[in-house]
């Protein structure tokens, strides 16, 4: 099972795949032995999945991390598909604020915190989430990830190092050729992958997979 201190443990650089549309592609990320895959629940992404269609979560349970992407959501939504098994842990890609968050801290549910990030100061209230996870992301107002751009590296770093117990994931135009560089500049405990490992959106490229497993596993 892979548990979510593992993916979260900084020692090691672990990998996520986001933007999964489909259970033939988790089911091959999980075979591969990808840490954790993310699925949009925000109906204006291009990688969008209803919850509907999102039945094959339930048959990952235990075999790779489920990550829900969400923005801007009434908490309900999140809240329902993890007590029903589809998920393991909720991402907050929007506007939320530290109060938004308290419904998953109350309820004990583990949740990531996306943050874009044009400086440090985009970064001022990010310990206040008591999230599980910061996943810093290129700032982009209005796209809300997966835009595919790099941001200063620098100021992940400064954040980490002012926040060395609050894991980050790294975000934002990461391919597998750079993946090696931003694992080593950065440290996060994870690399956060969508535009980078497809050959369109919501369509896994596996060649591009089985390159930033190798990149960050050399």
């Amino acid at each position: 099972m892979p548990s979510l201190e593992h993916f979260l443990n900084s020692s090691t650089v672990s990998l996520k795949i986001c933007g999964v549309t489909s259970g033939g592609d988790a089911h091959q990320l999980a075979a591969l032995g990808v840490d954790a895959l993310g699925v949009n629940f925000w109906p204006q992404s291009k990688r969008y999945l209803a919850p509907e269609d999102a039945h094959w979560l339930r048959e990952l349970a235990g075999k790779i991390l489920r990550v829900g992407v969400f923005v801007n959501e009434p908490t309900e939504l999140p809240l329902r598909l993890v007590r029903e098994g589809y998920l393991d842990v909720v991402q907050l890609h929007g506007d939320e604020t530290p109060e938004d968050a308290a419904a998953f801290r109350n309820a004990g549910i583990p949740f990531i915190k996306a943050i874009g990030v044009k400086t440090l100061a985009n970064l001022d209230r990010a310990a206040e989430y008591g999230a599980t996870a910061i996943l810093l992301d290129a700032h982009a107002p209005g796209v809300y990830g997966g835009t595919g751009e790099v941001f200063d590296w620098e100021i992940a770093s400064d954040f980490r190092r002012q926040h060395p117990h609050l894991p980050i994931l790294l975000a934002g135009g990461i391919v597998a050729e750079n993946a090696g560089l931003a694992a080593m500049s950065v440290q996060p405990a994870a690399l956060d992958i969508a535009s980078g490992a497809e050959t369109a959106p919501g369509i896994k490229d596996f060649k591009k997979v089985s390159a930033f497993l190798a990149a960050l596993h050399h």
